[in-house]
């Protein structure tokens, strides 16, 4: 057991990550009815003391439905037919996670509308106008 390596900041333990294995559901013949090749990943967020604080929160976020109330992500990997491979699968996606989480978010600053962008505005409210008040019933004489 080791450190899995998320970014040059951020390393997870192994022993953080509980998995259990499951039957999978779908194509694969008797092997599917015998063998529990899906695997299921629980990560618990809150409690890893090798997640900054910042990006706990915000793979909180990310994990949507993945999370349960408890703070856990929940992976799980059923697509391919062999359990290792469902492994590194679910053990991807989860670095992918966490490393989408590593991001900050670019920060937005509020401009002002552009002199010329006014005038386009302008300019299109007074066309719009104008065919509005092309459709008006002419009063009659």
């Amino acid at each position: 057991m080791g450190l899995i390596r998320v970014t040059d900041r951020i390393s997870i333990d192994e022993r953080e990550i509980e998995e259990s294995f499951v039957l999978a559901s779908g194509p694969g013949g008797q092997n599917v009815n015998k063998v529990s090749t899906a695997v299921e990943l629980r990560f618990d967020v809150r409690r890893s003391p090798n997640l900054p604080n910042d990006v706990a929160v915000r793979l909180m976020k990310l994990a949507g439905s993945r999370l349960t109330q408890d703070g856990v992500v929940v992976i799980v990997a059923r697509s391919q037919r062999s359990q290792l491979r469902n492994r590194e699968e679910a053990l991807g996606r989860l670095v992918e996670l966490i490393r989408q989480a590593a991001v900050p978010p670019v920060v937005r600053r509020a401009t002002k509308p552009t002199h010329a962008s006014k005038e386009r505005r302008l300019e299109a409210k007074d066309r719009r106008a104008s065919i509005k008040r092309g459709r008006r019933a002419k009063p009659e004489e």
